[in-house]
């Protein structure tokens, strides 16, 4: 017998997989018994990468290349999860970024995934899921961070808009929104006293989150666990946004 989360059979991508939340997400798919595909851009991490775990090859590509993405995913014979990990930081003042820094960020971080999300409906005939990894600057939001709170409030928009029209086609869309997690990315910030003491007395946790607790969610999500949830966006974040 199977239990809900089994996921044998199934064959993941997880851009972004090299390292941090995108790593544990694919181990945890890899775990639970999918095939898992990782992606980055260097190929060498990404097969590095894929020696770590039991059931994954490497797909490395630039996602912000529509050409490169049509090339990538016509390799495969199918896809049943994907995951949109990827997804870049840049925290300056408005009047600090030109509209081409502009343009490079939404591409990343919203275009992207929009054409990721298009072309693996594609291949999920007998339905599938898609998770998108937005943030919660996709609902609260803070000084000099515009455009990357713009990018992820709109991947939320884009997550419920992709639930709709893609539900008739057996194809769930949700989304994880992470809160602060002790990544490699931000570990200068990691060792910062004052932002620890600032996680102590705004999360309900009072702690960072350790980046293999981003797995659960994502398991559940691409599991039949999760077949009547579609459109939703579940926050990990250690109480952060519900904390007063």
């Amino acid at each position: 017998m199977t239990g809900p989360f089994d996921l044998t059979g199934k064959t993941a991508l997880v851009t972004g997989a090299t390292r941090g939340l995108g790593f544990e997400m694919a181990k945890a798919l890899d775990g639970a018994g999918a095939h898992v595909y990782l992606n980055g851009r260097d190929k060498e991490s990404v097969e590095k990468a894929c020696m770590e775990l039991s059931h994954a090859q490497p797909l490395p590509f630039d996602i912000t290349d529509p050409d490169r993405i049509e090339t990538a995913l016509e390799s495969l014979k199918k896809m049943d999860i994907l995951v949109n990990n990827v997804g870049q930081r840049d925290r300056r003042t408005m009047d600090e970024f030109s509209l081409e820094d502009v343009r490079g960020l939404l591409d990343s971080n919203l275009v992207a995934p929009f054409e990721l999300s298009r072309q693996a409906a594609r291949l999920m005939s007998n339905g599938g899921r898609i998770i998108n990894v937005t943030s919660i600057a996709g609902t609260i939001a803070r000084s000099g961070d515009a455009i990357y709170t713009a990018s992820k409030a709109g991947l939320t928009g884009l997550t419920r808009a992709l639930a709709a029209e893609l539900g008739p086609h057996g194809i769930n869309v949700n989304a994880i929104a992470p809160g602060f997690f002790a990544t490699q990315t931000n570990a200068a910030m990691v060792k910062n006293p004052d932002i620890q003491t600032f996680l102590e007395s705004r999360t309900s946790l009072q702690r960072w989150g350790k980046p293999h607790e981003i797995s659960g969610a994502c398991v559940f999500l691409a599991s039949a666990a999760s077949s009547y949830i579609t459109g939703q966006v579940i926050t990990v974040d250690g109480g952060f946004t519900a904390h007063f």
